[in-house]
């Protein structure tokens, strides 16, 4: 049995409202870079349940003892709340994310999250459960892509390496549908919530699909995803993070380490078969 503990999405309301209440707290306050932080307990680290809490747990079951760390893995279905626990300390660090999401999210959060050191790759994937191709895709197709902005962005992106729309010049991290300048297919876009997107493939077209939703939903990247996003100078790995001043805690740095092992390495190739990309 996976020693993890599910913390579901209504967690979020009290996450953003810890957020809120501590965010004009100084840093003295808030525990970062201060020396008030407790090494001494466990290192609790939050994730989303695929892959980044199985890679935890395998590290907790099979390397962390060997290596002194006292390891405790939280599990959440969001995006917003692992950040804003790391911010008010609930946790001591979070693995879920890539640098332009962090980024985006530290902007307009206030927080002050910070990678330490990149593990794998999800590519993003475009999926239908209707045709076996892009160039199936019909004319007025409708396409769910999610709805935060930088993956909505990356969706995009992917959309137009593979031919099917163009961008304008310019459009980056913060690209929208009203960045199109060129839909030869006419495609409709459905935006929704990353989490939804699996569960839309009945009632749409074609879904992009992060990669660690598409697993959830036994979708297999390497094999079912009609495109799929490069992995070669791709931007969008996945890291553990922590509250900035929290980088050289000894807990964390053990647990860097031993997440770009070559144990976890084979782990990834061995469980995720090219679905997960390790990115050391």
């Amino acid at each position: 049995m996976r020693n993890t503990a599910k913390i579901t999405t209504a967690v979020l309301a009290v996450g953003a409202l810890t957020l809120g209440l501590g965010a004009c707290g100084s840093d003295k306050d808030s525990g970062s870079g201060s020396g008030s932080v407790d090494t001494s307990g466990p290192l609790i680290v939050a994730a989303s349940p695929v892959p980044h809490a199985e890679i935890l747990t395998f590290v907790k079951d099979e390397l962390a003892k060997d290596a002194g760390l006292d390891l405790e893995v939280k599990e959440f279905t969001d995006y917003v709340t692992p950040n804003t626990a790391t911010e008010d300390g609930s946790v001591g660090a979070n693995y879920f994310q890539n640098q332009p999401y962090l980024d985006d999210f530290n902007k307009k959060n206030g927080t002050h999250i910070v990678p330490v050191v990149t593990v794998h790759l999800e590519p993003l994937g475009l999926y239908s459960n209707k045709f076996k191709s892009v160039d199936d895709l019909k004319s007025g197709a409708t396409v769910a892509v999610p709805n935060d902005t930088v993956n909505e962005a990356r969706a995009l992106k992917l959309l137009a390496a593979n031919g099917l729309i163009t961008l304008k010049d310019g459009a980056g991290n913060s690209a929208t549908p009203a960045d199109i300048s060129k839909n030869p297919k006419n495609l409709k876009f459905k935006e929704l919530e990353a989490a939804q997107t699996p569960r839309s493939l009945d009632d749409v077209d074609a879904a992009v699909i992060n990669g660690n939703y598409a697993i959830e939903a036994d979708l297999k990247p390497s094999k079912d995803a009609l495109v799929l996003e490069s992995a070669t100078d791709n931007p969008y790995g996945n890291f553990l993070a922590v509250k900035e001043g929290n980088e050289d805690d000894p807990r964390v740095q053990k647990l860097a380490k031993l997440l770009t092992s070559a144990e976890v390495k084979k782990f990834i190739e061995d469980k995720y078969a090219g679905s997960v990309i390790a990115s050391f």
